[in-house]
Order: C-alpha cells, then sequence, then structure tokens
C-alpha cells in the first residue's frame, strides 16, 4: 500500500525488520538500508532501472538479503510544493513496487536531498566520478533518514 502520510505509514510497520530508502530516477535507483533499530540510514547501492520486471527481481533480492519490510521513496516535489510530471512518475512507480512487492511504501518529500547528499562529497574532496557512483545511493540515504529521524518508525 502506498502511503503519503507519517503516521499511517508507521502504524502498519511490523515492529522488527529494516527500512529500505529509494531514490529513483529515470536511469536508476539509489538504495539505502536502515539499522535494525530503525535510527540511522546508510547508503547501499545503485539497481539500474532497465525493465521493470528485471528491477523487481532485483529489488526483491536485496529486501530478501537484509530483511527489508518496507520502502520510503522520494518524492520530487516542485519548489513550491506543487506535484510536477516526475513527481506524479515517482508516485506511480512507488505505487506499483509497493504492490509487487507487497510491502507498504511512503513517498517523502525529497526536495534537496541530492544537493544535500552531495556536500559532504565534494567538501570531502571526492573526485566527481566518485561522487556520480556514489551520488543515488547517498541521496537515498538522506530520504531514508529523515523518515527515520521522525523516530514514528522505531520498533
Amino acid at each position: 500500500m502506498l502511503h503519503r502520510d507519517l503516521k499511517s505509514f508507521a502504524a502498519v510497520l511490523p515492529a522488527q525488520g529494516r527500512i529500505l530508502g529509494l531514490d529513483v530516477g529515470d536511469a536508476g535507483v539509489g538504495i539505502a538500508l536502515s539499522d535494525a533499530t530503525r535510527t540511522i540510514a546508510s547508503p547501499l547501492q545503485k539497481l539500474k532501472r532497465a525493465k521493470f520486471g528485471l528491477f523487481v527481481k532485483e529489488l526483491q533480492a536485496v529486501i530478501q538479503k537484509h530483511n527489508a519490510v518496507a520502502l520510503v521513496a522520494g518524492y520530487p516535489l516542485n519548489a513550491d510544493g506543487t506535484e510536477g510530471s516526475q513527481a506524479q512518475k515517482t508516485r506511480d512507480f512507488a505505487h506499483e513496487l509497493s504492490i509487487q512487492t507487497a510491502l507498504p511504501c511512503l513517498i517523502w518529500d525529497e526536495r534537496l536531498s541530492t544537493s544535500a547528499a552531495m556536500r559532504p562529497l565534494i567538501e570531502g574532496g571526492t573526485g566527481f566520478d566518485t561522487r556520480r557512483e556514489a551520488r543515488d545511493a547517498m541521496a537515498a540515504a538522506f530520504i531514508l533518514q529523515g523518515v527515520l529521524d521522525s523516530g514514528l518508525v522505531r520498533p
């Protein structure tokens, strides 16, 4: 089931299990993983987004490997908070993922997540190619951390 509200999402979470954060792009999806206490989000990997069925199969493997019980997808609203075409595509993608994985999925405002995730890499002197590879998983971690910081999803 797709959720737009953090409280309704938190209400359906099982007591145990990790949460995956997703930064959905046209070419790939950055993935982050919460710790078991749902306190800290860490960048995990990036999956290519070629065919939907293949993507779901690869995501299912990640879900099983890490015992994930829910998804949080970044929701790219416009700067003024309205939903544009990219947000609509992401919402539809997240809804379909929720159905295919049978996991609850929260769409979470991700405005400025990529730039916020890149800041520490730039300030740390990380090279451009390395930043590009890490960007999507870092953005997914930033998105997921926002949800974890609410404290509402902790076991």
